[in-house]
């Protein structure tokens, strides 16, 4: 190629790499406040590469994770632990989570660690892919690297009533 040519070829390709850009599967998310946590790290570094029959999809922010085209998995790693809640909070192999049902008019929930720091959230679409599939494929791995704080669900049976005040005379 001439030597004038030369910038010419440089340009076309520069001007053809945001067209390809455009084409990339990158999932656009936010990292949670705490996602420089180590545990995330490790993690987001054994990640399955599908879930519910839904292939992982890379994505812009750290210790987050996405399965499925479109995204039906949304997984965020990093938040604080959640405080006690009245959301449903049930155990899935060996994981506690608080599940948020608010939208389950649209098939989709919130499923959040409770008792796990740092806290990790998984937003689905249960249309698509199931809770059980994803507390299956996380489960080993929230046991192993997010460490217990001592908190766990209890069903309203597992606590103790508050006394009622005895009637003065």
């Amino acid at each position: 190629m001439p030597r004038s040519a030369r910038p010419l070829a440089l340009l076309a390709a520069l001007v053809l790499v945001p067209g390809l850009a455009a084409c990339s599967t990158t999932v656009a998310m936010e990292p949670a406040r705490l996602a420089n946590d180590p545990a995330c790290a490790s993690v987001i570094a054994r990640l399955p590469e599908s879930i519910s029959g839904q292939e992982r999809r890379w994505t812009d922010a750290q210790a987050t994770g996405a399965w499925g085209t479109p995204a039906s998995i949304l997984m965020t790693c990093g938040l604080e632990p959640p405080a006690p809640s009245t959301l449903p909070c049930r155990t899935f192999d060996g994981v506690d989570w608080l599940v948020d049902e608010s939208q389950a008019a649209d098939n989709r929930y919130t499923l959040t660690t409770f008792g796990r720091s740092p806290a990790l959230q998984v937003y689905l679409d249960f249309d698509i892919a199931s809770s059980g599939d994803v507390a299956q494929a996380l489960g080993p791995l929230i046991r192993e690297y997010l460490q217990p704080t001592g908190s766990a669900c209890t069903a309203a049976s597992d606590t103790t009533a508050t006394p009622a005040p005895s009637p003065t005379p």
